[in-house]
């Protein structure tokens, strides 16, 4: 069954993650529409930025050599912002599902609270759509940058980036797509890959989230005026069946997450009413 799909990312509109995934998904024979943020939006997690021009956000239609038939728009915007008004038609017809990424560096543990790339996909389920986010594993500490707060965070490098195996995280995310269709409009999916092809891949598991990111983010240095910051790999023990754990082992990962749930363990059964005078 054809799926109206929007295709984001937060590495921006020219990252080889972002062709893959829309390549894999036309070719499965889903209707794509490309809308990706302009310049890189890394760790902008659900952020609602944007450059106006006049009061309007500025979109330039961007066409792809690679991908002949697909739609595709250059945002000065960030990821959450795109897919919000790609709900609203603001690139035709409002997608069925959002497809974030793919991710250069694998999105796993608590750090995706800062991931731009799971903030879009947060986003699609919190307005009613199916979002999936997708990364593949490419980080090593002493190529990412610290502005996500410990999300990952490669470093570009475009002779490395077209060896990678993008294509391997994009089938399994078209892969799982009937069970993100399947489940609750409310939940994510957030799906990591190892970098290997496709047929050495040992298969997909489902992960919990690991109680830390690939690599953790620190104070380096703090003087008058300014505060430098570092990325460290985390020295924590890692914990079996964790979304982490089994990249380590070369199986693709998938955990089901929710941004924004109430917490009804905590007791605040015994708040006052409202004073009265």
């Amino acid at each position: 069954m054809t799926t109206r799909v929007l295709v984001t990312n937060d590495d921006g509109i020219a990252a080889p993650g972002l062709h893959w995934l829309a390549r894999t998904a036309a070719a499965r024979g889903h209707d794509v529409v490309i809308a990706a943020p302009r310049e890189e939006a890394s760790g902008a997690s659900a952020a609602m930025g944007a450059v106006e021009r006049d009061g309007r956000v500025v979109v330039d239609e961007h066409h792809i050599e690679d991908l002949p038939g697909i739609s595709a728009y250059a945002v000065a915007g960030s990821p959450a912002l795109i897919t919000l008004i790609a709900l609203h038609g603001a690139f035709g017809p409002a997608p069925a599902v959002v497809l974030s990424g793919v991710n250069r560096g694998a999105n796993a543990g608590r750090a995706v609270l800062h991931s731009g790339t799971v903030g879009a996909a947060f986003t699609a389920a919190a307005n009613d759509c199916h979002g999936m986010a997708v990364s593949l594993d490419v980080l090593a500490a002493h190529e990412a940058t610290p502005g996500s707060g410990g999300a990952a965070v490669a470093v570009p490098h475009p002779g490395r980036d077209q060896r990678r195996h993008w294509v391997t995280a994009a089938r399994v995310a078209l892969d799982l797509l009937p069970r993100l269709t399947a489940g609750p409009r409310h939940s994510v999916l957030n799906v990591n890959s190892p970098d290997l092809p496709y047929e050495r891949l040992r298969g997909v598991r489902r992960g919990t989230l690991a109680g830390f990111g690939q690599v953790q983010m620190t104070v380096a240095e703090a003087g008058r005026g300014f505060v430098r910051t570092a990325l460290e790999e985390s020295g924590q023990r890692v914990e079996p069946g964790t979304d982490v754990a089994w990249l380590a082992e070369g199986y693709a990962s998938v955990t089901a997450i929710r941004a924004i749930t109430e917490a009804p363990d905590v007791d605040l059964s015994d708040l006052a009413g409202p004073t009265q005078n």
